[in-house]
């Protein structure tokens, strides 16, 4: 059976790098091209030097070919990319957090049209998607939610996708909002962060970190705490992976790695 062919927007970033890594050490897959901003002054060396560069994304789709394209950009541009990516008969696996419902809902009514598979993830990593899909579980049995991300300083978005995407599923799961602690004295504004559904919402950019997640429940007697650790970015490759080799058979945009995984939990 013939590689699968990627290529990588984001390609220099620090995960574009680690997917490149990975692909070119996977038998099944073929990295074919990378799509950067600008072309740098001096191209990484961990960089494959077959492997061309692109600063135009559509140039780079027509002359490589790939049949699928993994997105690790930002938030400004990764809508474009996906549909440009779809408009070329290319898959998009999507890393990038900041779409939003409505960019999603028009990225999948474009899979659709194509009848094309396609996935974004909020989270690569497979014990992120098993805390999202736990604290998903127990949203029924707690009157009240926080989650607080941790993220490197260069992260462009809050609150992380992840977040949101927990939050999400644990307002769907539950049916009704949650309670919300007043707070009626906040002498320093946005200490209690921000809110959906009543559940409270708190980012954190610092050096050091890489990308961590809590989520406290609480409810009368009792609370529990859900956490996931990210010490290295290494951490979403496998994930990253198994999108790139699933995605081929799709012929629909798929929400969450744990389509993926089948995970019947929640």
């Amino acid at each position: 059976m013939a590689a699968i062919r990627v290529a990588i927007a984001g390609a220099l970033g620090r995960m574009g790098r680690e997917v490149a890594r990975a692909v070119g050490q996977d038998g099944e897959l073929a990295l074919v091209a990378g799509v950067v901003r600008a072309h740098p002054a001096v191209v990484p060396a961990e960089w494959p030097a077959r492997v061309p560069l692109h600063v135009d994304l559509a140039e780079a789709l027509a002359q490589t070919r790939p049949d699928v394209l993994v997105d690790f950009t930002t938030p400004t541009v990764v809508k474009q990319n996906a549909l440009a990516a779809v408009a070329a008969g290319v898959r998009p696996v999507v890393g990038t957090t900041g779409l939003s419902a409505a960019d999603g809902a028009d990225l999948a009514a474009r899979c659709a049209e194509r009848r094309l598979g396609g996935v974004v993830a909020p989270n690569f990593a497979v014990g992120a998607v098993l805390m999202m899909q736990f604290a998903r579980l127990a949203a029924p049995y707690f009157e009240y939610a926080e989650i607080v991300e941790l993220h490197h300083e260069r992260k462009l978005d809050a609150p992380s996708g992840t977040a949101l995407a927990t939050a999400r599923g644990m307002l769907e799961r539950r049916g009704r909002d949650f309670q919300r602690a007043a707070t009626p004295t906040e002498t320093v504004a946005g200490a209690r962060g921000g809110e959906l559904g009543g559940i409270g919402l708190h980012s954190v950019r610092l050096a050091g970190l890489v990308a961590h997640q809590e989520v406290l429940l609480g409810t009368l007697g009792q609370t529990l705490t859900i956490r996931h650790d990210t010490t290295s970015r290494e951490a979403f490759v496998p994930g990253v992976l198994l999108a790139i080799k699933r995605v081929v058979a799709l012929d629909r945009l798929v929400h969450g790695l744990e389509h993926l995984l089948e995970l019947r939990i929640a």
